[in-house]
């Protein structure tokens, strides 16, 4: 099957390299897509993924923002994507980040996240309407800045366990694991792999 992998916030697509490698080992086909997260071309981004799925099945593995871009991605509606079997989301806040909120709330929010600032704040709640099958993977090992700036809630320590749900998703599973750990995990690749099969 060919995989996407989509990277969050502020990295690059380096990152995404260990979860890659062991996707190919287990016989996928692998585009590791990297993109401007404080200024997403969408329109760049969403061809480069139609030329690579060019009528094969596929599915998408998403770190973090990553998850919203894919989502961003189904809801478009472009013949490829209907091709898109399953995604699987690390970390991703679906429902909008706390975390991002307090910085806009104090007036940075548009110095940090630029254009990111819609994805990661969305004015309504979102729903999964994809037919796709959505995995939520999320870690609750609370170490990070939402940790502090948020009191202690669930979390990974950047992203609320509770922003990892959406209406619609086929599952949702926890792992004691930072956000960022939940990248080169080889408990949740091997999870990964799993639900690709």
């Amino acid at each position: 099957m060919k995989i996407i992998l989509l990277h969050g916030l502020y990295m690059h697509n380096v990152v995404m390299l260990p979860l890659e490698k062991r996707l190919e080992r287990a016989g996928h086909e692998v585009l590791n897509l990297g993109y401007r997260t404080v200024a997403p071309d969408l329109e760049e981004m969403f061809k480069a993924i139609d030329a690579y799925i060019d009528g094969d099945d596929a599915a998408i593995v998403a770190h973090s923002m990553g998850g919203v871009m894919a989502r961003t991605y189904l809801e478009c509606q472009s013949e490829m994507s209907h091709h898109v079997k399953t995604v699987v989301t690390l970390g991703t806040p679906h429902n909008g980040s706390q975390v991002a909120a307090f910085f806009k709330n104090i007036g940075v929010g548009d110095v940090m996240f630029d254009q990111a600032t819609k994805y990661l704040l969305p004015d309504e709640i979102p729903s999964w309407s994809s037919k796709a099958a959505l995995y939520s993977l999320a870690g609750d090992l609370s170490i990070g800045p939402a940790t502090i700036l948020l009191h202690g809630q669930p979390s990974d320590g950047t992203v609320l366990l509770e922003e990892t749900k959406i209406e619609g998703m086929t599952s949702h599973e926890i792992f004691p694991l930072t956000h960022t750990s939940l990248i080169f995990s080889e408990r949740v690749s091997d999870r990964v792999i799993e639900i690709l099969e």
